[in-house]
Formats: C-alpha cells, structure tokens, sequence
C-alpha cells in the first residue's frame, strides 16, 4: 500500500468544526502501514466533541474506499488540558479483540424482543456491507442458537499462536458465539458473579474475532455481573435499549 494514497484518502475527510480537512488542519499524526495494517493518530481539539465517532468513521471508509482489505485503526487523541476537555468522561478499558465497534443490546424486563432486535441489527449491518459479529451473552437464556438455526451445534477449538481459540459458528456468513453452544439444552446455568465474568471474559479473549467492523452483544435483561463485566472488559461503543409500550415494561427500561 502506497503512503502517498493513504494520505490523499485522509485528505477527503472534512473536520465538522472548521471545515476544513484533517490534513490541512494537522489533525493526522504517526501515520504507519504496515502489511495491510495502518494506524494513526486523529489529533482533536477536544475528545468530547460530538462528531468523534463520525470522524473515525470517515476515515476508516476513505482509505477503505481505496484499499478495501485494509485494516485501518484510528486512535483518538487530544492537546487539550484536563481543564479544557470538561466533566473527564469514566476510562475506558483498552480493546483486547481486533472489532472496532461493540454495540451493547440491552432491556430492563425480559421478553421484550431484545434478541429479535440483537440478530436483525448485526444482519442489518451486515447487508450494509459492515463485518459483523453476534455475541448471545444472555447466559441465563441464550435466543441466538435457536433464532439463527445453530440450536445442538458446537463450536471447535483452534491452536493460534500457541494458544487455543474457540472458533465461532457462523450464520448467514457472520461469526457467532454463545453459550447454548456449549451447554446441554436441558442445562441450567446457576452460576455465581466471578464464574459469570469469567464466562463473559472468555468470550472476548479466547473466541477468535477476527477484523470486525461491529460486534453486537446481546446481554440478559436488567442490569448485574454480565453488564458491569462488559463494560469494564471491552470499550462500548453504544447501546440499545429495547422495550415494549407497556407501563411495565418503560419503567425498567426508564431505570
């Protein structure tokens, strides 16, 4: 891949806040490739300005737009003083997992239609010609086998670099993972906050995902160990939060 092309592609992408590109405004710094890997640095004024996520977005689709297998990773920076950045947003854990984007599906009550909504919205992506993955980390009870037609199969184990990876199935081309690939239907998981972590934990690290435009979570209702393992083990990059027009069922989702 040629740095001169990779530098015209950024030279597209426009900054929302002064109009101008993000060559011309210095914003691109570190600029590396190697392979079919390049990274670099987005320099902001501000790392809570709104256009953030659009601005990685132009940038991986520019280069992209010109060498299509490319892996591209942006990595947000800022001059900024702790003073000017504002109310300091909580850390975020870096990304053990080579997905770019994990969107959160969560509900207050169960049976709302959050796995409905989980499996459309990562074939949706897909269709739009994203890379996406579907994690079933309802470990309670896990929809994903069934809806997707995976319901009885096993997922296999690979040796990767001296470590073994659990391979994920696959529907309709996408990558999935649950834990109704690993138990017994029959099976009930009764299991205490530390063991559901490790569960959670398991399913980043030791299951090969591999390049994904977005991974899609779909937790169990309510909020507990499943969701705050989530969110300190991998960066979400948003949620969606489904529910139904029931009283009931808004109150929860409101909580």
């Amino acid at each position: 891949m040629e740095r001169t092309k990779v530098i015209e592609a950024l030279a597209t992408v426009i900054d929302p806040t002064s109009g101008k590109d993000i060559l011309a405004n210095h914003m691109v710094e570190g600029l590396k490739i190697e392979g079919q890997q390049i990274s670099f640095n987005l320099v902001l004024a501000n790392l809570n300005v709104p256009h953030k996520s659009e601005l990685n977005f132009a940038c991986m689709q520019a280069i992209q737009s010109v060498y299509p297998q490319a892996d591209v990773n942006v990595h947000m920076m800022s001059r900024a003083t702790p003073d000017q950045q504002g109310a300091a947003a909580p850390q975020q854990p870096e990304n053990p997992i080579q997905v770019r984007n994990i969107i959160a599906v969560a509900s207050g009550k169960g049976g709302v239609g959050k796995s409905t909504v989980s499996t459309n919205l990562a074939l949706g992506l897909q269709s739009l010609g994203a890379k996406v993955g579907l994690l079933d980390a309802d470990l309670y009870g896990p929809s994903i086998p069934t809806m997707l037609g995976l319901k009885g199969e096993k997922p296999k184990i690979q040796q990767i670099d001296g470590r073994p990876k659990i391979l994920p199935l696959r529907a309709y081309g996408m990558p999935v993972m649950s834990i109704g690939f690993i138990i017994e239907p029959e099976q009930a998981v009764v299991l205490r906050g530390p063991r559901l972590a490790g569960i959670i934990k398991q399913f980043f690290n030791d299951v090969l995902w591999e390049g994904l435009d977005y991974l899609v979570v779909d937790l169990p209702p309510g909020t507990g160990d499943i969701q705050l393992t989530l969110v300190q083990t991998v960066p979400v990059t948003g949620a969606v939060l489904v529910t139904t027009p029931q009283e009931v069922a808004l109150a929860d989702a409101v909580k």
